[in-house]
């Protein structure tokens, strides 16, 4: 489903990232003796678009990909196989040189803002290095814009002194945050960048993404699996599983008429403020564990835990389709004609997608 339009500014196209942990341990006994392969799949084929000036929030159980995903597009982590395109260039084939170059427009936020922050450097220094790596001073003192950029994202400019251990987690993310900023970027993947933050704080980074993106122009992979932040910042909802995206339609969408059973079980964790609503709420239950995505399932990944699952499932991988309009679904339970699986369970229908 992924296009290369004018639209879209980061294309993926089949995009893998497989882990090959070699031979040996316990499978070796199991086998007799024999070496096995063990493949980690953390991203199995993801297709992708994301469009210029959006916010796609990016939501899943941990370690389902969603951040092994987010570093493959900007190649922190090396993707197996597949196509992230970028104005037309294929991120993923570039050489370290070309991608050197690319770095500019594509910045991450990461999710600890105290690890991805070097204790040695004053902010100053974190934040004036990407500008003198790439050489963006254009005839102008660094550390004036370096202190332009701390006020930009709400810090004092007095601060420039400062390490990075003398500032609460809110603070440092903020300098992350004028970090991954400096080079001026147009897009930027943001790994779970409110998660090691207090309640309180995250409402105020959140606020002050929404704010930047405005004035900035700026594109978001937001990757989160708080379901309210995601509803807050993003305009479009990609929900993966097990490496593969399983959901994606409109943010307001995903919340008021999900498709997917994983989908409907995951907004459903989500509290409701209101007592008296969230008493009466139905909390949806999946039995079973996640799979090891090193022996993912046969057919559909989802199948072991799914409640509406039939022996078709086991067999037949479901493709990610348009089953409304712009609401993709990965099911060979529903289709553009019968959208609904509890509708579907009811009159007895079963692969409706053959």
């Amino acid at each position: 489903m992924a296009e290369t339009n004018g639209n879209n500014l980061i294309s993926l196209q089949n995009l893998k990232v497989h882990f090959d942990l070699g031979g040996g341990g316990i499978l070796d006994k199991i086998t007799g003796g024999s070496k096995v392969r063990r493949v980690v799949k953390a991203v199995d084929g993801v297709s992708l678009d994301i469009k210029k000036g959006e916010t796609l929030g990016l939501v899943g159980e941990s370690g389902c990909g969603k951040s092994t995903l987010g570093k493959a597009i900007l190649r922190l982590t090396e993707p197996t196989d597949g196509q992230v395109f970028y104005q037309g260039k294929d991120l993923a084939h570039l050489s370290q040189n070309q991608m050197r170059e690319e770095r500019k427009n594509l910045q991450m936020i990461f999710q600890d803002p105290y690890a991805s922050l070097n204790p040695r450097m004053t902010v100053g220094q974190i934040i004036g290095e990407p500008i003198r790596t790439f050489s963006l001073e254009n005839g102008g003192n660094v550390e004036e814009i370096v202190k332009d950029l701390m006020e930009t994202v709400g810090m004092s400019r007095r601060f420039i002194k400062r390490y990075p251990h003398e500032f609460s987690g809110g603070q440092r993310q903020r300098i992350g945050i004028a970090r991954a900023l400096a080079v001026e970027p147009e897009f930027i993947v943001a790994d779970e960048p409110i998660s090691a933050l207090d309640v309180s704080i995250q409402a105020q980074i959140m606020n002050l993404m929404e704010k930047l993106q405005a004035e900035k122009h700026l594109t978001y992979l937001f990757i989160s699996h708080d379901l309210r932040a995601v509803r807050h910042l993003s305009d479009r909802v990609a929900v993966m599983y097990l490496g593969k995206i399983v959901e994606l339609a409109d943010g307001k969408e995903v919340y008021s008429d999900p498709l997917m059973p994983y989908t409907k079980a995951l907004i459903s964790a989500v509290p409701v403020p209101d007592p008296e609503i969230e008493a009466k709420r139905t909390r949806i239950i999946l039995t079973g564990d996640v799979p090891s995505p090193i022996n993912p399932p046969a057919g559909c990944n989802f199948h072991t835990r799914c409640p509406y699952a039939i022996e078709d499932c086991k067999r037949q991988e479901p493709q990610l389709a348009e089953t409304k309009p712009n609401h993709f679904a990965a099911c060979i339970r529903i289709n553009s004609e019968f959208p609904y699986i509890e509708e579907n369970e009811k009159n007895g229908l079963g692969a409706v997608g053959n």
